[in-house]
């Protein structure tokens, strides 16, 4: 098994917990709240079993556990969120949610990574890169937070005359410019590095451009793990997409 594989199995097992959990739950919106807290709880748990069995000598990073300070100076550390898209996990019916499961090590950065889309019943990995699909039949989209979508966005949109379209998980969103469904995903409004070093993984392995908004590398394991932008898009859109996001 390789890294890759890992990365893409211990996504699968989380996500398919949540699914299990989400499908038991009730709908009342309490419940919802509560739902949103135990799913985060009992995937980052699974994560965290499967990290200690089978890669005791790394680190973790994870968007629901105490940061270790060891990872700082460890060869290679696991860069977790157990469940991107909490929000959209309670809401029925909502398909926008994934589980992020990265793999830094140092002196290379991201070397393996997985987006679980468990209510899409899919993983999309490192290990099994798609390429750049082609556009047919339709103009540009830009994808950005349903809830906050940020002035860069909007800007890059203009510039390329392209349609907004609303959605979830940054994983979500992320894997949307992967599958050829949108061209470019800009976000703005502040993330942590457990939000976009599993996308970025599996974007750059397909050969996407991936970034800050400012063009600058994303940069991860660093002591403050506040990581507030990210571009993904499709190569050859980089230059406008990154001229539109900076005016």
């Amino acid at each position: 098994m390789t890294d890759h594989d890992d990365a893409a199995r211990y996504a699968t097992e989380a996500g398919a917990l949540l699914l299990e959990l989400r499908n038991r739950a009730t709908t009342d919106e309490w419940a919802r709240w509560s739902l949103g807290d135990a799913g985060d709880m009992l995937a980052n748990r699974r994560l965290l079993e499967l990290l200690a069995a089978e890669h005791a000598d790394d680190r973790v990073l994870s968007e629901e556990s105490a940061d270790d300070p060891r990872r700082l100076d460890a060869e290679r550390v696991w860069i977790i969120d157990p469940l991107d898209g909490t929000r959209e996990f309670t809401e029925p019916g909502r398909s926008d949610w994934a589980v992020h499961v990265a793999l830094w090590a140092r002196g290379v950065g991201l070397i393996a990574g997985a987006v679980a889309l468990p209510a899409q019943d899919r993983v999309l990995c490192t290990g099994a890169p798609s390429g750049i699909p082609a556009v047919v039949g339709r103009g540009l989209r830009v994808v950005v937070s349903r809830s906050r979508p940020p002035a860069a966005a909007r800007r890059v949109a203009a510039a390329l005359d392209a349609e907004l379209v609303g959605m979830g998980s940054a994983g979500a969103k992320a894997m949307e410019v992967v599958d050829g469904e949108v061209d470019a995903y800009v976000h703005a409004g502040g993330q942590y590095e457990w939000d976009s070093a599993a996308p970025a993984a599996v974007a750059a392995a397909s050969g996407f451009h991936v970034s800050r908004v400012d063009g600058a590398p994303l940069v991860y394991n660093r002591r403050d793990p506040w990581l507030p932008d990210f571009v993904v898009c499709r190569p050859e859109l980089s230059e406008a997409v990154l001229a539109a996001a900076a005016s």
